[in-house]
């Protein structure tokens, strides 16, 4: 199944919400959560997404090079001016559960 959803002025974790149910195959009548559903999620007008509350300045993503001092931390407002897609991308994985199946999942969203 292909679903195209436009995030035009729609909440960013409402809509990694919605993704994420879709993306997991629950909508379907013959969901098995051992399978890979075959499932294609295509959002459009990314960069219009709406951010609520303080979570610009606030949300910090955090990356880690594995040597001391090596922690990088960028706050959601620098993140969300260079990209947009990978903002929602992560609040839609890290909505996934923690299983082998999460990495194959994810690849079953184009963002535009």
């Amino acid at each position: 199944m292909n679903y195209t959803l436009d995030a035009t002025n729609e909440s960013l974790g409402r809509l990694a919400s919605r993704i994420a149910v879709l993306l997991r195959g629950k909508e379907n009548p013959n969901y098995d959560p051992s399978k890979l559903p075959d499932v294609k999620v295509v959002v459009n007008n990314v960069n219009k997404i709406k951010i609520t509350g303080n979570k610009l300045d606030q949300k910090i993503y955090y990356h880690y090079s594995g040597y001391p001092g090596g922690l990088k931390e960028r706050k959601m407002r620098v993140m969300f001016e260079n990209k947009p897609e990978w903002v929602l991308r992560q609040a839609v994985y890290r909505m996934l559960a923690r299983n082998r199946l999460r990495s194959k999942i994810i690849k079953n969203l184009d963002i535009k």
